[in-house]
């Protein structure tokens, strides 16, 4: 089977677990929604600051700035307060605790739907916050990682930052099963540990993981083209006749469908990875995936 036939048919299968399965659209949306209130709870103390100023003079806006930036002598950002470093740091650490949280609880709920078993919000969330321990530990090992990789970027030369980025993406390659290691470890909270897990995971799985990644990214692009050929049409019609409503219509449908199919993408290969990492890890097919596309699509080594 080509790889172009096996990426739709894996992206096909993947969508047809969320269409059996709609509350799974829901985990992306509450991460999100959750993730900006807590970027707001720490934005509203820093906009409210009492500089003794209104909110709609100027003069409050360059008095909160000074507080968390530092400013050259060409007005521009050089750098942060020891205030605004802390600052940053609080946001983006809590950032990647709500989106592990949310996402052990997303998987969670894919493995069930996986087992032919009806998805429940509920009982994601529940999950999650009986791995807490381990979410707050991996979210602290991730987050230091992150902010190593970032300080070597900045101070590093040309070719010194090229090398760290490889390692960062080293480094994403091994934790792409952290979080279904998550939630199936049940002695350990050490975040090493997971990282060791999911790597030797990937290494059982020949790799394949990658591709299947791609393939469903692929698959989602597919969509996309065909999208814009569809509305490729009544776009190409509104400009030969100047009619802007016509123009306006097919381009906010193109931009909705592009909007829709990034975030099923998305998803969908959330659903890929889960089934991936259930197939190398138990040898049992997953969901409406069969043992013959599971062959094609990745290889599980026999001595492993």
């Amino acid at each position: 089977m080509s790889r172009f036939k096996r990426s739709w048919i894996l992206f096909v299968r993947s969508l047809s677990v969320i269409r059996q399965n709609k509350r799974l659209l829901w985990f992306p949306l509450i991460s999100g929604v959750f993730t900006c209130l807590i970027i707001l709870f720490f934005l509203s103390p820093m906009v409210m600051w009492d500089t003794g100023h209104t909110l709609t003079e100027s003069s409050h806006w360059h008095s909160v700035a000074a507080r968390f930036v530092v400013m050259d002598e060409q007005s521009e950002v050089s750098g942060l307060t020891p205030l605004g470093f802390t600052w940053g740091v609080a946001v983006y650490l809590v950032s990647i605790v709500l989106a592990t949280f949310f996402n052990v609880a997303f998987f969670n709920e894919i493995f069930y739907a996986l087992n032919g078993h009806p998805v429940s919000i509920t009982r994601g969330l529940h999950v999650a916050l009986g791995k807490l321990k381990s979410i707050l530990m991996w979210s602290m090992l991730t987050g230091l990682v992150g902010m190593i990789i970032k300080g070597l970027e900045e101070n590093l030369g040309s070719v010194g930052r090229w090398m760290v980025r490889l390692i960062g993406i080293a480094w994403s390659v091994a934790a792409v099963f952290v979080i279904p290691v998550i939630i199936r470890e049940d002695k350990s909270i050490n975040p090493l540990k997971f990282l060791k897990s999911s790597a030797a995971m990937l290494r059982k799985t020949w790799g394949e993981s990658l591709i299947g990644f791609i393939g469903i990214r692929f698959g989602g692009v597919l969509f996309v083209l065909g999208s814009l050929a569809l509305f490729g049409i009544p776009l190409g019609i509104g400009l030969a006749m100047k009619n802007p409503w016509l123009v306006a219509a097919a381009v906010f449908l193109e931009v909705l469908c592009l909007i829709v199919m990034i975030y099923l993408t998305q998803v969908a290969s959330q659903v890929f990875r889960c089934a991936l990492f259930v197939y190398a890890s138990e040898g049992v097919v997953p969901g409406p995936f069969d043992k013959d596309m599971m062959d094609l699509g990745w290889k599980v080594r026999k001595s492993a």
